[in-house]
């Protein structure tokens, strides 16, 4: 994308922030994958924001604690490696960058915030 493109999507730099194990269930029709989180990446994660599994970008349906769930369609399912994980499958996860930029530059504005990465 040019720098003066319009930005529409997600960021995904490719690189692994942490590894997630998986649960696959079907209901209503809909695939919804659900993903442990490793410990440290859910403060990362918001609902209707994004995460990267395995490479591709996913909006997150829905957060609680450190298990976040995300629905899948079909197409997503057919083209990726996604549509034969299984119970216990770990997957690569990257978190929205933006809320890693947005943790460190207000650090040093709160009392109490960790500085990180």
């Amino acid at each position: 994308m040019r720098a003066d493109g319009r930005l529409d999507g997600h960021i995904v730099q490719g690189h692994v922030d942490g590894v997630g194990v998986v649960t696959v269930r079907e209901e209503g029709g809909t695939t919804l994958l659900r993903l442990l989180l490793p410990e440290g990446l859910a403060r990362y994660v918001v609902a209707k924001g994004s995460l990267a599994v395995d490479g591709v970008s996913l909006t997150v349906a829905e957060i609680d604690g450190d298990e976040v769930t995300i629905g899948l369609i079909p197409e997503t399912l057919d083209r990726t490696t996604l549509g034969v994980r299984g119970v216990g499958d770990r997957v690569n996860l990257e978190v929205d960058v933006l809320a890693k930029y947005v943790e460190k530059l207000t650090a040093s504005l709160l009392p109490g915030a960790e500085q990180s990465r």
